[in-house]
């Protein structure tokens, strides 16, 4: 494309906001140019206001260094030099509901990484491989808006995306019952060991919120558009446990699951080697070229070796085998905050500006 779209980060400066910073340098179709956080942080450049924050494990880009952090409460403000933005913001869920549609109203379209709009009936809550379509409730929510090029879509949780991809691709045996324990790492709390050394050797089992999101999200991706909103699917029945593990990056996910149709291994094996969607058939720029990969060996998938699998944005699976009480338990595992979050949001943004809902304003 000749113009790149002009990007704006809010809640730039935390963890998500940094991943956005990194995995935006040098995409081929958006250019940060505005960055906005709290109070705190506005009117130091981004180098300063980040300063000993930065947790990537790659250099700050020389870009962004240099701008000057806006206040994301001036919505007027940071929204006239951008053509959408991206929302990590660290605030109260009515806060988050209120600051993302005061931008939307704008005529800025929001791509968050936030949950405070992930139930709210017009917004779509997207895995571009997964439920593409459902980025037609859209239309319903301008109109509810008020808008004619501001909207809002979120991305969902973090963890499901360790076995719901893993789960669509067998949707034609009809899954009916899935019990899931997710290993969660502390990335997905916004932390690394130097700030919670409480996590060395140890484990901690409970993480709040998420089990009823792990349960009830997937619901929500395979639900249907029903007159200008989406209504969560009635099946399969999903109940889970969450774990935060001394993890630096990467979730995983112990499966099991019963079929209304069981099939073979072998049809299994099949239905994930040669799963993909929209994303790859667009050829979007962040799109994994293979989107789900399984692992023979016994060992694997690994967090340590195997969560940048297609730079972050696959998914791996392993160990599947017939279980004596569900027809069949597997591993899953996937980058939390990449495929998790930001970076699903920016596949999320590529597939909206492919699709014509995102353009230069």
């Amino acid at each position: 494309m000749d113009q790149k779209l002009k990007v704006g980060i809010l809640g730039g400066t935390g963890m998500v906001g940094q991943r956005f910073v990194s995995l935006l340098e040098n995409h081929p179709w958006f250019e940060v140019v505005t960055v906005a956080a709290s109070p705190r942080s506005a009117g130091k450049t981004y180098e300063e206001a980040v300063g000993s924050r930065w947790k990537m494990t790659t250099p700050m880009p020389e870009a962004v260094k240099g701008l000057i952090v806006k206040n994301v409460n001036d919505v007027e403000e940071v929204a006239a030099g951008v053509d959408f933005v991206f929302s990590a913001v660290d605030m109260t869920k009515d806060e988050i509901k209120a600051i993302e549609e005061a931008y939307a109203k704008t005529e800025t379209p929001v791509v968050s990484n936030n949950s405070a709009h992930r139930w709210t009936k017009d917004v779509p809550m997207v895995v571009p491989e997964l439920n593409p379509e459902h980025l037609e409730v859209i239309a319903a929510q301008k109109e509810r808006l008020g808008t004619e090029r501001g909207f809002i879509v979120v991305k969902p949780n973090c963890s499901i995306q360790s076995y719901t991809p893993a789960l669509h691709a067998l949707k034609e045996f009809g899954p009916k019952v899935v019990v899931a324990t997710t290993y969660q790492a502390i990335s997905g709390a916004g932390k690394n060991f130097q700030d919670w050394p409480e996590m060395v050797d140890n484990i901690i089992p409970y993480i709040g919120g998420e089990e009823e999101k792990s349960e009830q999200e997937p619901l929500r991706i395979w639900g249907k558009v029903v007159d200008g909103e989406i209504v969560k699917a009635s099946t399969p029945v999903i109940t889970t446990q969450c774990i935060r593990v001394p993890v630096s990056d990467g979730h995983t996910a112990a499966v099991f699951v019963s079929f209304d149709k069981k099939p073979s291994k072998e049809e299994i094996l099949k239905a994930w080697a040669e799963f993909n969607g929209l994303p790859q058939e667009l050829e979007l720029p962040s799109a994994p070229k293979q989107f789900i990969k399984y692992f023979e060996e016994d060992n694997r998938p690994q967090a340590k070796l195997d969560r940048d699998y297609e730079k972050g944005m696959g998914i791996t699976l392993g160990r599947l085998r017939e279980d004596i009480v569900y027809d069949y338990k597997f591993v899953g595992l996937s980058h939390n905050t990449v495929r998790g979050a930001a970076g699903g949001a920016v596949l999320i943004a590529e597939l909206l500006k492919a699709q014509g809902y995102i353009q230069v304003k």
